[in-house]
């Protein structure tokens, strides 16, 4: 699976399933972009590695919940690539709280950069992939999308919201050779995982028939193949990686 002279664009790369998603990208011959929306030092760290694999990088300062900034960063990248062939919507927060106490702010700031954040970064893609009538867009979605989980209300939404909208767009892109589709992982080792209380990863780990929890190399090694010819008549699909947590 072989990504020489394509371009790819990894919504918040700099850590986590976005970084490991990013250098598998690059380790497969792929030009790859990453934005950050604060410290641009963590985003350069992954750029560094990516060009010590051969490749070209870039590091770009852009939130994906806002157009212009978004609009920018794609005109960047064509400028110095040419082409965009590849968009992982990756970019995610959480703030995760219990219904009756979560805030308006809470809901509106996670479907901001989840939801909306994937709707604004296709749209802006999607106009070059179109002239060009090829590409490769892949969600990064979430079990929980599916099944729910009790304090992520917020959270579930956008990512069921992501499943919804990758089987809309892939529908719509369809004509012009561009593939659309979203992976779902389950429990994965990351930052944002690290944070969550003992007893949650307990009873996560008690669902999973594989007995361990995913890695970012999981669901980089996935969505490679996502964004490669191999998976060139498949468009519209959701899959769980998740250990066989969700059946």
């Amino acid at each position: 699976m072989q990504l020489k002279g394509k371009t790819a664009i990894v919504t918040g790369g700099s850590r986590g399933i976005g970084r490991s998603i990013a250098l598998e990208l690059a380790s497969k011959g792929a030009n790859v972009v990453i934005n950050c929306t604060k410290s641009i030092e963590s985003a350069e760290t992954v750029i560094k590695e990516i060009k010590e694999m051969g490749v070209s990088g870039m590091a770009v300062k852009a939130d994906v919940s806002n157009r212009e900034e978004v609009e920018n960063l794609v005109n960047d990248v064509l400028k110095t690539f040419g082409s965009i062939d590849i968009l992982i919507n990756n970019a995610g927060i959480t703030k995760d709280n219990l219904i009756i106490r979560m805030s308006e702010k809470d809901f509106d700031d996670v479907i901001n950069i989840n939801l909306k954040g994937a709707f604004i970064c296709t749209k802006a893609v999607s106009k070059a992939m179109i002239k060009q009538k090829s590409g490769k867009i892949i969600n990064i979605s979430s079990v929980v999308g599916i099944i729910g989980n009790k304090g992520q209300s917020n959270y579930a939404a956008a990512k069921a919201g992501l499943i919804g909208f990758t089987k809309s767009v892939a529908k719509e892109l369809a004509r012009c050779n561009i593939c659309v589709n979203a992976v779902a992982p389950g429990y994965i080792e990351t930052d944002m995982s690290a944070t969550l209380p003992e007893q949650v990863k307990e009873a996560f780990l008690n669902s999973i028939p594989l007995n361990r929890a995913g890695r970012p190399q999981d669901i980089a090694k996935a969505v490679l193949f996502l964004a490669s010819e191999y998976s060139d008549y498949i468009t519209g699909q959701v899959i769980n990686i998740d250990g066989g947590m969700v059946m």
